[in-house]
C-alpha cells in the first residue's frame, strides 16, 4: 500500500499539489500505524431522489479541479476542507438506510469531483458491492486517470457533459477538455451505463443549434440511458458573496423551464 501511494502521489503531484498532499497525508498516517484509506466528504444527503434511480444516499465529495462559471457549490472546490470519513465509517451508514433502496437504489457519489480521491472511491465501491448496495458515479471527468478498476465497481455514471467543444468547454470552466474525454474513453470501454445531464444556461447552452451538436456528441457514447437537460438557476450565488468570490454569471437571469423542457423534448425524441 504504501510502495503504491508513493508512486501516486510522485506521479500525480506533478499535475496536481492538492492531489500530492491528500496522498502524502495517507502516507504519514500509514507510518504512525494507524492508516484507515479515509475521504475528504463535504457533506451527506440521506435519501435523495434526483442523483440515480431510486432513493438513494447521495455522498458530496470534497476538492474539484474545475471552475465553472455557473457551479452553485464553490465550496466543495477546496481538496483540504470537508470532513474525513473511512470506509467503515460510511459502510455503516449506508446500511443503516439500506432497507429503503429497494431494487434500484443505492449510494451515489458526487461532488466537487469524486474522480480527484479515485483509490478511496475503489475501496468504497468495492464494500458497497460487498454488501450488495448499488453503486452510482456521479462525475464532469475530471480526473487523474486509471479509472479502469473503478468502473469495474460502478453500476452507473452519470456523466456531467459541461460543453462538447474544446474551446468552448475551456472558457466555461477553465478546464482541458482532454480531461473528461479521457475519462469517457474509459467508460465507453467498460461498457458501464450512462445517464447523461447537461446544465442549460441562458445564452450560452441554450440555442437549438448547441442542443443539436450536443446530440451529435452524445450520439457517440453507447449505453446512453437517459439524457437530462437541467435549466441553470442562481440559488448558490449566495455562497459566492459570503466567501467573497466575484459570481461570474451574476447578470444571467435563471433559465426558461419551459424553454428546457422544449429542448429536452427535442433531444430525447432524437437520441433515445
Amino acid at each position: 500500500m504504501k510502495y503504491n501511494l508513493l508512486n501516486k502521489a510522485d506521479r500525480l503531484g506533478r499535475k496536481s499539489p492538492d492531489c500530492w498532499l491528500f496522498l502524502f497525508q495517507k502516507i504519514i498516517d500509514l507510518e504512525r500505524g494507524d492508516y484507515a484509506l479515509k475521504g475528504k466528504i463535504h457533506s451527506v444527503e440521506t435519501v435523495g431522489l434526483v442523483d440515480g434511480p431510486g432513493v438513494r444516499t447521495v455522498l458530496f465529495f470534497q476538492g474539484c479541479g474545475l471552475r465553472c462559471k455557473y457551479c452553485h457549490n464553490p465550496d466543495t472546490w477546496d481538496l483540504q476542507a470537508g470532513k474525513e470519513m473511512d470506509v467503515a465509517e460510511i459502510i455503516k451508514k449506508l446500511k443503516r438506510y439500506q432497507p429503503y433502496y429497494g431494487k434500484t437504489g443505492g449510494v451515489t457519489c458526487s461532488g466537487g469531483e469524486p474522480l480527484l480521491q479515485v483509490e478511496f472511491l475503489i475501496e468504497l465501491f468495492k464494500e458497497c458491492k460487498r454488501n450488495n448496495i448499488s453503486t452510482c458515479l456521479d462525475t464532469a471527468g475530471y480526473g487523474k486517470g486509471d479509472y479502469k478498476e473503478l468502473l469495474e465497481y460502478t453500476d452507473l455514471v452519470i456523466f456531467d457533459v459541461k460543453h462538447y467543444i474544446p474551446e468552448k468547454y475551456r472558457e466555461l470552466t477553465g478546464g482541458n477538455f482532454s480531461v473528461p474525454t479521457e475519462f469517457l474513453e474509459a467508460v465507453k470501454k467498460s461498457g458501464t451505463p450512462v445517464w447523461i445531464r447537461h446544465v442549460v444556461v441562458p445564452n450560452i447552452t441554450d440555442s437549438e443549434e448547441h442542443i443539436r451538436g450536443l446530440e451529435n456528441y452524445i450520439a457517440t457514447i453507447p449505453n446512453v440511458k437517459k439524457v437530462e437537460l437541467l435549466p441553470y438557476h442562481t440559488l448558490g450565488v449566495s455562497k459566492y458573496e459570503n466567501m467573497g468570490i466575484s459570481y461570474p454569471l451574476k447578470d444571467v437571469p435563471n433559465m426558461d423551464k419551459e424553454k428546457t423542457k422544449i429542448l429536452q423534448n427535442m433531444i430525447t425524441n432524437n437520441i433515445l
